[in-house]
């Protein structure tokens, strides 16, 4: 197969789950992942047996993907432990595709489990840890408030050069809250508005507590087979249409522009492989680790021009009942980020499309785009899903 656009729809998800998600006392990283990879594959109606590919990745440890297999008990003929941050579960999806095309394998399992709300080292140990072991010269010596204050030098650079507001921002938070709230599963379903946003405690200027992401645990895992295979299986297959990977830099320092993410291009490379345009999509999952990451990628996805993700969200465009359906799950903002949030971005638009969502079903929605960012907008990775009449 010369062209790698020939993969489009050849390999569908057939089934997902998520297990722990907000806190979890009392369980461990591979605890929460194991329990969701064992409802995610009984959830595509297969045996743990059955699986003989995997994919996995952790922030803690380098070598993941072989205390997984042990714990599992699985022994696999194709192996990703890929780590690019929190986008890996969705960069994940096209080397699957090829290994399952080429017959390397049959049954990719793609999991993640993190406690980093309730475990004793967690999210400060983890950080101090990552100055010896991941080094950013440029940035450690200043020590920054980090991941955030990275997002808040993107967000100050988006308003100084474009005009955005911190209302806008705030627009992007209250519409995951209502979002979460039509979902049971979310971490904060408190009601919150504009000037709750705005009033909210100030953490790196010009970003509030609220427009930045939860700290939550939570396990999550999906399961891709070949697509004919898929229609055997007892859910609605959900096919990968599309899938792009990029990265330009690992240091936000290291951007040519702050206001430009790599989503360009791995958006542009999904979108090419599904042939599909952003007019197409019925649900959008963006990874949301602070609010101003959604106008970036709403932009650099194609939904709007550069500069313009402010007036886009403006008057709750993207909450339910607006013209977008972004991050129906409430996002990484309400719903959950156990520190890599990109399988649940995956997870959700899965859910759309088999109309598994409730209250918060988008009707009749037949295309999705998951998009993952990891590091201080670092890595990208999208993903774009169809059902069987968008082959």
């Amino acid at each position: 197969m010369s062209d790698w656009k020939q993969l489009r729809g050849r390999a569908a998800i057939a089934g997902v789950a998520t297990f722990g998600c907000g806190e979890a006392p009392g369980y461990t990283d591979m605890e929460l992942l194991a329990i969701s990879a064992r409802q995610a594959v009984a959830d595509a109606g297969l045996k743990m047996s059955d699986i003989d590919g995997l994919c996995t990745a952790s922030a803690g440890a380098t070598m993941w993907a072989m205390p997984v297999i042990e714990h599992l008990g699985i022994r696999p003929s194709y192996i990703d432990s890929t780590m690019i941050g929190g986008s890996s579960f969705i960069a994940h999806l096209l080397p699957a595709m090829h290994a399952l095309e080429s017959g390397q394998c049959n049954a990719v399992l793609v999991c993640y489990g993190s406690t980093q709300r309730t475990a004793t080292f967690g999210r400060k140990e983890v950080g101090q840890s990552r100055k010896f072991l991941d080094p950013q010269p440029y940035e450690h010596p200043y020590e920054p408030m980090m991941p955030l204050s990275a997002y808040a030098l993107a967000a100050a650079r988006h308003m100084h050069q474009y005009g955005t507001t911190r209302r806008q921002l705030a627009e992007v938070a209250v519409a995951a809250r209502q979002w979460a709230q039509k979902n049971p599963e979310a971490f904060m379903r408190d009601p919150l508005t504009i000037e709750d946003v705005l009033k909210a405690r100030m953490v790196s200027d010009p970003l509030s507590v609220r427009d930045s992401c939860l700290v939550t645990d939570g396990g999550g895992a999906y399961v891709l087979v070949r697509a004919d295979r898929a229609k055997d299986l007892p859910n609605k297959p959900v096919y990968v249409l599309g899938n792009g990977t990029a990265c330009w830099n690992r240091q936000i320092s290291s951007m040519h522009d702050v206001t430009v993410t790599a989503a360009k291009d791995s958006g542009a490379a999904a979108f090419a492989m599904a042939g599909l345009a952003p007019k197409d999509i019925d649900v959008l999952a963006l990874y949301d680790a602070f609010t101003i990451n959604v106008l970036l990628f709403l932009e650099d996805l194609g939904f709007c021009k550069k500069g313009e993700g402010g007036p886009f969200v403006e008057n709750g465009a993207i909450a339910p009942g607006g013209r977008l359906a972004v991050n129906t799950n409430g996002g990484g903002l309400s719903c959950v980020h156990p520190g890599m949030y990109g399988i649940f971005a995956l997870i959700e638009g899965v859910r759309q499309l088999r109309g598994n969502c409730g209250e918060r079903q988008i009707t009749g929605a037949k295309t999705a785009l998951a998009h993952g960012n990891g590091g201080t907008l670092s890595s990208q990775a999208t993903a774009i899903l169809g059902l069987a009449e968008t082959l």
